[in-house]
């Protein structure tokens, strides 16, 4: 199974209660489903709003399950940011 890094900006990395973590998942949404579970609290809230990237490129609105994820790689949370 891959590891990977998920990195938590702004509201999420708040939610989370750290900037980044390990995480062994074959798909984002295996990786989501572990950090949800990892942190009950206001992070699971939090993901319902957040976009995400993997190793650099947008996930947009394909489905989490068909996104793989390589070993080393990186899923970044990215919460909607205010302003401009």
């Amino acid at each position: 199974m891959p590891k990977v890094t998920v990195r938590y900006w702004a509201a999420a990395k708040a939610a989370a209660g750290i900037a980044e973590e390990p995480c062994d998942a074959e798909t984002l949404a295996e990786a989501l489903a572990a950090v949800r579970e990892r942190h009950p609290g206001e992070l699971p809230r939090v993901l319902r709003r957040c976009s995400y990237l993997v190793d650099g490129d947008p996930v947009g609105t394909r489905p989490h399950e068909t996104v793989r994820l390589a070993e080393g790689g990186t899923v970044e949370v990215l919460p909607p940011f205010a302003g401009g």
